[in-house]
């Protein structure tokens, strides 16, 4: 069973070598949330701003689950001019299409006044998070972290919670969108929250520094996710290593590190020893520029408060004071190179020839800045979402909804080249699939060379197209379903940047269940709009 000495073992068998593809435990349990959205104003870092929240608070509550339970998660839009849908990022979705809470693909958006109950399984173990996928919305607050209980690569004594991290505007984020689309460069955040909390910029007055509990002695596990906009974050604790044991859901080869980088939607497990003297230490979270040059060279936006975002980790036994430690951090836009998986995949050499998806931007006349993928920015419709074309058999997708049907044998492996066109802005794209993992085949500068690792390739959802380069991923057609990849840049999705695979059309209708509960949330949303 799992323990302290033991943390590969989960129970009965099941343990961190089980590929959660195709196996995972059935415990027969539910985990039951209730989520109401509302408008009110609070202040994380000290300076009060109108958000968008779940259940009064930010971040949301945490979702916490065993490998194999059920969730069922009750969502209340008592939001007053704003659809929802809440995204389970990272989650498989296995033959659950209708719960990925992708408005305008797998539902409709839901109106202000209604409810929904999304169910689904933990088949993956790990740290991820939840929140909107309607515009620009979750950068207004309504996103959470999920930790599901699994086993481990490494061992540890004590798990901490979450450390949710993201880029902090004081302005709406549906306004600040509007003015990043007619820009040419990213927005300026005010500051970078830890855990949903930080002190005010140099400046301002109020907020405070999270502080996490070490107790001496003992290895601590600790859930870092990126839950931000804009910003790649460097995370490094003073005097200590850290030993990387899970990237997204995927527990990979133990390596040691003396900081980590995260991009938007990322997510890290790492282990903590808490070897040294009994006292104060900074945590450091750096951008992904570091705030060094001109912000035109940035590879990801600017932060006003860059170089004083922190967290303290409080030793037990150590005076309530600020640490007076010193560390440092590198900089860049980057993915960790490490990430090994402990589960071994050689993905067969099937790679198309003559097929890729380019990356392009489209200043349209100055008025406007778009994303377009292979010439088209997705702009898809909140009230006919692509299962309603499954479901009514119709096959003619409107061309701004980026349709790429998937139709070969289940199981076969699908290959994707990922380029950005040479003219784009020097800016590097987190990219994040639904429902599945892949496997990424090759990542870098340039033009792709057709040179490809198939031999246990980094597995995860969400990868970086670096600024200027390639990526290139891969991903069997086993999960049937409308299924979004997109940048998760809120304001690059939301100017276009993203696709959806329409993944073995004709098997979806069997696999989902009854749209009963579909159908009433788009009659609802209609009747609203």
């Amino acid at each position: 069973n799992n323990g302290p000495t033991s943390r590969e073992c989960w129970y009965s068998g099941w343990d961190v070598n089980c590929d959660t593809d195709t196996q995972w435990p059935q415990t027969g349990e539910t985990k039951t949330y209730n989520f109401e959205l509302t408008e009110q104003n609070l202040s994380p870092d000290g300076h009060e701003r109108p958000m968008m929240v779940i259940n009064g608070q930010y971040p949301g509550p945490t979702i916490e689950a065993n490998w194999g339970d059920t969730i069922s998660v009750t969502v209340k839009n008592s939001l007053q001019d704003n659809g929802t849908s809440i995204h389970w990022h990272g989650f498989r979705q296995y033959h659950t299409n209708t719960q990925d809470g992708t408005n305008g693909i797998t539902e409709c958006a839901l109106a202000p006044g209604a409810s929904r109950t999304y169910t689904f399984v933990a088949s993956q173990f790990g740290t991820s998070w939840y929140h909107s996928h309607y515009s620009m919305q979750y950068a207004n607050g309504v996103v959470g972290p999920i930790v599901i209980h699994g086993p481990a690569s490494a061992n540890y004594d004590i798990e901490l919670d979450p450390i949710a991290l993201t880029d902090w505007f004081y302005e709406d984020a549906f306004p600040l969108y509007t003015d990043a689309s007619h820009a040419q460069g990213p927005p300026t955040a005010n500051n970078t929250l830890v855990a949903g909390k930080m002190v005010a910029p140099s400046g301002g007055s109020g907020g405070e520094y999270y502080v996490a509990k070490l107790t001496p002695g003992k290895k601590h596990l600790v859930r870092f996710v990126n839950t931000g906009i804009n910003n790649y974050f460097h995370v490094g604790l003073d005097n200590h290593k850290m030993q990387v044991v899970g990237a997204d859901f995927v527990p990979i080869k133990p390596y040691t590190t003396d900081s980590i980088v995260i991009g938007v939607g990322q997510r890290y497990d790492v282990i903590i020893d808490a070897d040294q003297s009994v006292d104060n230490y900074w945590l450091r979270i750096g951008t992904g520029n570091g705030g060094q040059g001109d912000a035109s060279t940035f590879c990801d936006g600017p932060n006003a408060n860059e170089g004083n975002v922190k967290a303290i980790f409080r030793y037990n036994g150590a005076a309530d004071s600020n640490p007076s430690t010193d560390g440092t951090l590198p900089t860049g836009c980057y993915d960790e190179t490490s990430t090994t998986p402990i589960v071994s995949t050689d993905v067969p050499n099937g790679l198309p020839k003559d097929f890729e998806v380019t990356f392009t931007p489209a200043d349209a006349s100055g008025n406007v800045v778009q994303w377009l993928v292979n010439n088209s920015a997705i702009n898809i419709n909140w009230d006919k979402p692509t299962l309603q074309y499954v479901e009514d058999s119709q096959t003619s997708y409107p061309s701004s909804d980026n349709v790429y049907e998937i139709n070969v044998a289940a199981g076969d492996w699908t290959y994707w080249v990922l380029h950005q066109d040479a003219s784009n802005p020097p800016l590097p794209h987190p990219i994040h699939l639904h429902g599945h993992d892949f496997w990424v085949l090759a990542q870098g500068d340039g033009t792709f060379d057709g040179t490809l690792n198939l031999t246990n390739p980094t597995r995860r959802d969400t990868a970086t197209l670096p600024a200027g380069g390639h990526l290139v991923l891969a991903f069997p057609a086993d999960n049937p379903g409308a299924w979004l990849m997109h940048c998760h840049i809120p304001f690059h999705i939301s100017g276009g940047l993203g696709l959806q695979f329409l993944e073995r059309k004709d098997d979806i209708l069997s696999t989902v269940g009854s749209l009963s509960a579909f159908d009433d949330e788009c009659k609802k949303w209609d009747a609203y709009e």
